[in-house]
């Protein structure tokens, strides 16, 4: 069996023909295809051109008409292209008629976002969750990879050849390392779910948005973390989770998740699960989005859209325009605000706007905690530090009895706190007069 249908090849850079639909009349093809650029060159390939028919549904046979199939092979023959990459999902059957036309390997946009994660998976996890995603994305395909073996068939009277029994074959072995890689998952899932609920005591964030809208500079830039942050796409697939201590003196947990793309293969969302964990769990969301791009209010609809297919859509959020130094027209962040008229404009990389996030998470802090007075007897006096942790401490009284501490706290936390010594501190009612 061939070990994978992605485009492999030792040349460097290898020349791409990209090729979609578009609806709307007012765009180039480049303008048109211009996300589908950056993940080609994420891919590793060298755009040698562009191809967009406008036509608001695909051709069900071939994807394009076949007027624009043969301005497909004569482009290939000019350029000498090596691949042609679809900005869509293809069916297997549009997949092989495309690709027995233009005598060139064809790559969806899935197949090429499952290459870009292939590439940059480091960690045993990923690795495995883009396994998996590969794996389920090749069974309704492999009639596809075997097309050289269809001419051979038995003779008259016998129902299949050596093509149709290598499929079988082949469907046999995915299914059975779609089985393996899911039970490793799911170790993995347990483990990390464990992981998760371990800290439920601590306020959790998770950092989420559309890829390269700078996440993982920003989580640098609140928590120091030192996390690999690229000018590419996909350039972060682990989660990572580090503690950022706010003005005040409480330290909240942050985790930079995956980021989301317009039309993410669904393969990807299923085995990601584990990975998005953090943001499943998180406490308050941060939705980071590129304010420089000109796709951002689309960027966000996206986003969301991701967010409600994980369940994740209530969990309440605060949305970030990253890359504020780079803005020239502010009058196109109108339609973001229009819908988040609390959004937050920044820079990660400058540190511009990071005051009034802070301010912003403060707020929503204080609307998440119920103000308690709590003492701390000199008995638990190491319960001071943890609160001061795990809370928003307003103001400190040390009395003969203990520290009075005024505290913003959430329900679940003030009960561990009171199991570990401290109680409600309660007025004592005045005094009548005699």
């Amino acid at each position: 069996m061939k070990e994978t249908p992605f485009f492999r090849t030792d040349a460097e850079s290898p020349e791409a023909i990209l090729f979609g639909l578009s609806a709307r009349g007012n765009q180039t093809a480049t303008e048109t295809l211009s996300e589908l650029q950056q993940l080609a060159r994420a891919g590793q390939f060298h755009v040698a051109g562009c191809v967009v028919q406008q036509r608001r549904t695909p051709d069900p046979r071939s994807y394009v008409g076949r007027g624009k199939l043969e301005e497909l092979v004569e482009l290939v023959e000019q350029t000498k292209a090596q691949a042609v990459i679809c900005d869509d999902s293809l069916s297997p059957a549009q997949g092989r008629l495309i690709e027995q036309t233009l005598k060139v390997p064809v790559l969806d946009r899935s197949e090429l976002i499952l290459q870009i994660f292939a590439s940059h998976a480091r960690s045993r996890q990923a690795k495995l969750q883009v396994e998996l995603a590969q794996l389920v994305y090749q069974l309704p395909r492999l009639k596809r990879l075997w097309t050289h073996l269809e001419r051979q068939r038995g003779g008259i009277g016998l129902r299949g050849g050596a093509g149709e029994k290598q499929i079988s074959l082949d469907r046999s072995d995915l299914r059975s390392r779609i089985s393996q890689a899911k039970r490793k998952l799911k170790q993995i899932e347990e483990r990390k779910s464990r992981e998760v609920s371990s800290r439920a005591d601590q306020f959790g964030i998770a950092i989420v948005g559309y890829t390269n809208a700078g996440k993982s500079t920003l989580m640098n830039r609140l928590t120091n973390a030192g996390v690999p942050a690229e000018n590419q796409l996909f350039s972060t697939l682990d989660t990572r989770t580090r503690p950022w201590r706010l003005p005040g003196g409480r330290t909240v947990l942050l985790s930079d998740t995956v980021g989301f793309i317009d039309k993410l293969p669904h393969e990807l969302v299923a085995s990601f699960h584990a990975t998005l964990e953090e943001a499943l769990q998180a406490d308050l969301l941060l939705v980071v989005l590129d304010a420089s791009s000109p796709d951002a209010a689309k960027q966000l609809s996206i986003v969301e859209q991701v967010l409600d297919h994980l369940g994740a859509a209530n969990i309440p959020q605060i949305c970030i325009l990253n890359k504020a130094d780079t803005i020239t027209d502010h009058s196109m962040l109108a339609s973001i605000y229009a819908e988040e008229p609390n959004a937050v404009t920044i820079s990660a990389i400058t540190g511009d706007g990071i005051d009034k996030l802070e301010i912003e998470l403060q707020a929503h802090l204080a609307n998440c905690g119920r103000k308690v007075e709590i003492l701390v007897p000199h008995s638990a006096g190491g319960l001071q530090g943890e609160i001061h942790r795990l809370t928003t401490v307003l103001s400190e009284l040390y009395t003969p009895e203990g520290c009075l501490m005024e505290c913003l706290v959430s329900p679940r936390l003030l009960g561990q706190i009171l199991a570990k010594g401290a109680r409600i501190h309660d007025n004592p009612p005045p005094v009548e007069p005699s």
